[in-house]
Order: C-alpha cells, then sequence, then structure tokens
C-alpha cells in the first residue's frame, strides 16, 4: 500500500523514536467543536478560569464523555485514517472510542487538582512485545506547550522493552527497571496528532501553564473479522446508538448519564461506518 500522508522518514523517525508527531491532522474548527462540546458537557464556562476547578471534573482531567458527534467528526476524518493507515499498513481499521481531557494549571489555591502526571504502560509489555505492531493516540485540541502536563514518553525505550521482553515469561508482572530514564514532554499545535507504539513507557506531565490542557484520546487498529469478532463488532454500534460508553475497565461512564439521556447520535460518514463496524471494508 502506497502512503497517503506520512513519508518513508516519518516511518523510520516512528520505528527510531516509538511515536511521531503529524501536524495539522485535524481543522481548528473541529477541534473548538469538541472543546465546545467538553465545556458544555461538564456544565463549565470555557472563558472563565475561575469554573474549571469543580465537580464534575476529576483531578486528572479525564471527562467520561464518548459519543459526542463532534468526537465522531474527528475519528472519521480522512486525514487521522491515511495516518493510522500508513503507520499500520492496512485501510481496513476500526477506531477506538475513548474520552477527551481537560487538565486545568496548577494553582496553588485548589490543590486538589494539582495532578503531578505519571508515566505507564496501558498493555501487557510481556504479551504485547511478542505481537503485531500496536499503537495509540492523543488529538491536540489546543496548542500544547512542554509545561501544559500534555504527552510526554521515553523516546526509543520501546525497543528496550521489546529486547527485555524476549527473557521474561508472558503474562509475568515484571516490569522493566524505568527509573532514571530521560522523560521528554512533546508539545503540538491546534490539530497535531501524536501516535506512539504500545510498548512505549508514556503518560502525561504537570501542568504548570497558565491555560489548559485540551485533548482527545483516538487511536485505529486492524478491523476485527469472523465469527471471534462479532458480538464485539455488535456491542460497537449498539454503544454509538444509544450513546454509551465502551465496554472496558477503564471507562467507568458518566453517572449523570449527559450523553445517553440529553445526546445525540453522531451521524456517519461511509468512512465512518466503517472505522464504527457497522459496514464491513470487504
Amino acid at each position: 500500500m502506497s502512503l497517503r500522508v506520512l513519508t518513508e522518514d516519518d516511518l523510520r523517525s516512528f520505528e527510531e523514536n516509538g511515536y511521531l508527531r503529524v501536524p495539522n491532522v485535524i481543522p481548528k474548527a473541529d477541534c473548538d467543536a469538541v472543546i465546545d462540546a467538553l465545556f458544555d458537557n461538564l456544565g463549565m464556562d470555557r472563558n472563565n478560569p475561575e469554573d474549571w476547578y469543580r465537580p464534575p471534573l476529576t483531578p486528572g482531567g479525564m471527562i467520561e464523555m464518548y459519543q459526542h458527534p463532534a468526537m465522531w467528526n474527528n475519528r472519521q476524518n480522512p486525514k487521522l485514517h491515511s495516518v493510522f493507515a500508513d503507520l499500520l499498513g492496512t485501510e481496513k481499521l476500526w477506531v477506538t472510542i475513548d474520552r477527551v481531557n481537560l487538565k486545568p494549571p496548577f494553582r496553588d489555591d485548589r490543590p486538589q487538582y494539582d495532578h503531578k502526571g505519571f508515566m505507564h504502560w496501558d498493555a501487557d509489555i510481556t504479551r504485547a512485545a511478542h505481537g503485531p505492531l500496536r499503537v495509540q493516540g492523543v488529538l491536540y485540541l489546543a496548542d500544547t506547550g512542554e509545561n501544559m502536563g500534555g504527552f510526554q514518553c521515553a523516546p526509543g525505550h520501546h525497543k528496550i522493552v521489546r529486547e527485555w521482553a524476549k527473557n521474561i515469561e508472558p503474562g509475568s508482572k515484571e516490569r522493566p527497571d524505568m527509573s532514571g530514564v530521560p522523560i521528554l514532554p512533546i508539545y503540538g499545535n491546534t490539530g497535531d496528532l501524536v501516535i506512539w507504539n504500545n510498548l512505549l513507557y508514556h503518560g502525561n506531565g504537570r501542568n504548570l501553564s497558565d491555560r489548559p490542557r485540551l485533548a482527545q484520546y483516538i487511536s485505529m487498529f486492524p478491523a476485527g473479522s469472523g465469527a471471534e469478532w462479532g458480538s464485539h463488532r455488535d456491542d460497537r454500534i449498539r454503544r454509538w446508538r444509544e450513546r454509551l460508553p465502551p465496554n472496558a475497565p477503564w471507562a467507568p461512564g458518566d453517572p449523570r448519564r449527559q450523553e445517553e439521556l440529553h445526546g445525540t447520535t453522531a451521524e456517519l460518514t461511509p468512512l465512518g461506518r466503517k472505522l464504527l463496524g457497522l459496514d464491513l471494508w470487504d
């Protein structure tokens, strides 16, 4: 498959560093639409910083919002799909149904919202190291400087993890020692997409700026096929239609049920229907 958006240099950089920042993937207007939606979901004033430090926002800033039409508009953006297709080597993909994030700046008088950041892996790296490439992604909904508590990682250490895992029993709770490993914050502009190998040690930092960190998590993976994927596909479709969170331990859902009770089911383009699984690629 010929490359559509990425270059051979991009692919080499991704293999070397374990992550790639792709500029200008989503138009600013579409990013702003998600920002408006998340502030509306929280019942907060986008332009009033005094209103950002209260429930229902949690200290980490994860917002239990998954099915908003503005989020789906970004998921089904053709350029976004092309980036993942270039990286994964196939256009036949499903998109993840994930959340958005608002991390307000640190303030002395709001210590409960001082999220200092963390580093982790989302995958079982003892198994993932022996499987095909899997990636994760985050869209910068607004300009995000290095001091804003956004995405950060240990560049290149996915390769060390891959070698380390060769001598570890799959499923083991053992993890490599990452103490002292340099961590790099990755800045980005509105509409930039950061994609990383799920073996890469990554996380987010502390927001020491005067602006909120705003992001939408988006990734893609090869579309499922066969009987074993049928129930998963049906579940994805039902949750889109009924505006429900995904069936995953990291997705507790909104106890207020804002999307389910008051939302509008997103309209999907022909590409979006395939990325959900509503229509099949073949």
